[in-house]
């Protein structure tokens, strides 16, 4: 695969069939990852992950881990949960709310959703297949690291950087008040009103 720079990176391909939720998610491993390696768990995000949307911070966050796991070493778990697990048509009818004044997780109410939808079984179970039992997890989400210490991961906790611009501070401030994100460090910068 081709990183943004430029550079041309090797990753070994896993798959896994017999999950909790029977979606189809894969793992790619860098490098010669260590005994507790680096490890990201990223939600599939056509908009932000293929199409550069600046609405939310998947984008850079995925480029951010590719970068560091070639570097390092680890694993990528790339999830299929679209929209906090919603779903993709589900994320773009509340992409039209945040557009009338929601944040992003009062659009997933109004739509009948929760908060975050995502479930980390899965997860725990691909980490276990590939012999994970202790990881640093490259995330920002406390839930992430709780789920998988629910299922048994032993989790040492790495920050993401914060990819903030004006177009997603509004949805970054939610995830820091509502949902806990580890954000505050960027978001100060920002004024209170950009979205």
């Amino acid at each position: 695969m081709r990183l943004l720079d430029g550079r041309d990176v090797e990753a070994q391909v896993y798959t896994f069939h017999g999950l909790a939720d029977g979606k189809e998610h894969i793992a790619l491993k860098f490098g010669k990852p260590g005994a507790a390696p680096l490890v990201r768990l990223h939600s599939e995000c056509l908009t932000g992950d293929v199409f550069g949307s600046l609405r939310c911070d998947c984008g850079p966050q995925l480029h951010e881990a590719l970068r560091l796991l070639n570097n390092e070493g680890g694993y990528l778990l790339y999830l299929r949960q679209e929209g906090r697990g919603i779903g993709l048509y589900s994320k773009l009818d509340a992409y039209r709310l945040q557009e009338q004044g929601r944040d992003t997780y009062a659009a997933d109410r109004e739509l009948g959703h929760g908060t975050d939808a995502r479930d980390y079984t899965a997860a725990a179970q691909m980490l276990r297949a590939l012999g994970l039992q202790r990881i640093e997890l490259l995330s920002n989400n406390p839930d992430k690291s709780s789920q998988l210490e629910q299922h048994g991961i032993q989790v040492a906790s790495r920050l993401t950087g914060v990819h903030a611009n004006p177009h997603n501070v509004g949805y970054l401030r939610a995830k820091a008040t509502q949902t806990h994100h580890v954000l505050a460090t960027i978001l100060p910068n920002f004024p209170v009103g950009a979205s």
